[in-house]
């Protein structure tokens, strides 16, 4: 026989209370039919852990119930690694009495009298013992043993309440342990905010892809997990949030009326904008105070943002606000100079070369406005200049550092739109400017290919004397 007593638990669980004392019961059962045995009880930490009747006596066949209590009520759970353990040593007892001090010699006797009957590991357990495992250090093998045991002992309010500290931690092995042992992956709190919520505020995509797979599901209008990931401006969590969630609506609305290209949009987020656009998102939504995104982009001083919504919406360039202000208005009162020809000067200084209004294009030249900037057609306002035959305004322009050789989206300079459209004298300015008038447009045409001006006779002869041929 290697053993005299038998316990009945194969690990003592004990359920820790913060700052309070706790107890945890088990039995001992003699094997011997006809013989008492001597029992001895003692932990491997004795200075945190004590037992109720350490010494003591079975009689045959009998069962006896022992208590393992923690020593000093603690505020944090005394986890170890390994695990403490009750040791449980036994001795038979042929005159089936004896006293303490008898007992205690016994036992200081080491021999074969003496049986190893059992060591039974302590298992400390509760939503304690769990919130002290989610704490921000470094988790190993050992933590996930002691959290898988713990979170067997809390009920389902105990474990929505964890899941959320587990989240907030940004622990997604344990948000799982916790959703597999009952938590709700969809719990909210009395502000109906979700877990998920929760999840993309801690940044940590681990955690939302584990909430996904669990089954976690949005709410219109309440959850505004696009917003809260634009705000972080986290490309990788709305990536992972629009591929999990089909249904997320982009163009969803805050309190404030603002979409996530808002929030985008103020914090001047190139990427976040290019895929939101690309999703769906509408540049052209106007938020509480008629904001559109390219207000928002504006009033801050993002030049690359400003450029891209610009590219999206020609019209929200003019859309006023509920104060009754531009976009480039807005950029003007917070002093974002290098925003006034894109927003607007552009468009002036295009429409004074057309109308060959000089004075209105000195003033927009000194006011900032870009002599090389292009409309939607890739225009600049020396293309229109030219084409119009606007002689004037191409000298004006030229004086102010206009560069002849900018070609528009068709691949023609304002050579190629002069000579198309027949005016000599601009032509002929452009080439002592320095216009090369042998440049193909994207269309393969030269602007002193002879057959290019049949309709134009009149710019047969001096074309041709100016590039030395004959007519």
């Amino acid at each position: 026989m290697d053993r005299l007593v038998k316990p009945d638990v194969n690990e003592v669980n004990l359920f820790f209370t913060r700052a309070q004392k706790c107890t945890a019961t088990f039995k001992l059962t003699n094997l011997m039919h006809t013989m008492s045995v001597a029992v001895s009880l003692s932990t491997t930490n004795p200075s945190t852990f004590s037992l109720t009747h350490p010494l003591s006596i079975l009689p045959p066949l009998s069962t006896s119930t022992f208590s393992l209590l923690l020593s000093h009520p603690s505020d944090h759970p005394p986890l170890s690694s390994p695990a403490d353990t009750v040791l449980v040593r036994s001795s038979m007892l042929p005159v089936g009495k004896a006293n303490q001090e008898d007992l205690r010699r016994l036992f200081a006797k080491p021999g074969p009298h003496v049986f190893k009957d059992a060591a039974i590991p302590i298992s400390l357990v509760g939503p304690h013992v769990v919130e002290s495992l989610l704490s921000p250090s470094p988790k190993t093998l050992e933590t996930t043993f002691l959290f898988s045991k713990a979170i067997g002992y809390c009920d389902e309010f105990q474990l929505n309440s964890l899941l959320k500290l587990a989240i907030a931690n940004a622990n997604s092995q344990l948000v799982s342990a916790l959703i597999d042992a009952g938590a709700d992956p969809n719990s909210r709190d009395s502000d109906e905010r979700s877990v998920m919520s929760l999840a993309v505020r801690s940044g940590d995509v681990d955690v939302v892809r584990v909430l996904i797979e669990s089954g976690c599901t949005i709410q219109h209008p309440i959850d505004r997990f696009l917003h809260e990931a634009a705000e972080m401006q986290r490309l990788d969590l709305m990536k992972v949030l629009c591929l999990g969630f089909k249904e997320i609506d982009v163009n969803s609305i805050d309190l404030n009326g603002r979409t996530p290209l808002h929030i985008a949009a103020i914090h001047g987020n190139i990427e976040l904008l290019r895929f939101l656009v690309s999703i769906g998102g509408d540049t052209e939504i106007a938020d509480c105070n008629g904001c559109t995104p390219l207000h928002c982009c504006a009033s801050n001083g993002h030049t690359e943002t400003v450029e891209f919504l610009l590219n999206c919406s020609s019209y929200t360039k003019y859309a006023l606000n509920k104060e009754g202000k531009t976009a480039f208005a807005m950029a003007v009162e917070k002093g974002h100079s290098q925003l006034y020809d894109i927003l607007h000067l552009g468009d002036v200084l295009l429409r004074a070369a057309r109308l060959d209004d000089v004075h209105g294009m000195k003033n927009c030249i000194a006011e900032g406005g870009n002599v090389n900037g292009k409309d939607q057609n890739g225009w600049t306002p020396l293309h229109r200049a030219a084409f119009k035959g606007r002689i004037d305004s191409v000298k004006l322009l030229l004086c102010h550092g206009a560069q002849v050789e900018l070609v528009d989206d068709s691949g023609y300079t304002a050579l190629h739109r002069a000579v198309e459209a027949g005016h000599v004298q601009v032509a002929l300015c452009l080439i002592a400017h320095g216009a090369k008038a042998n440049v193909k447009s994207l269309k393969g045409v030269v602007p002193f290919n002879l057959d290019c001006f049949k309709n134009h006779p009149s710019l047969v002869t001096p074309l041709c004397e100016d590039k030395g041929l004959k007519g």
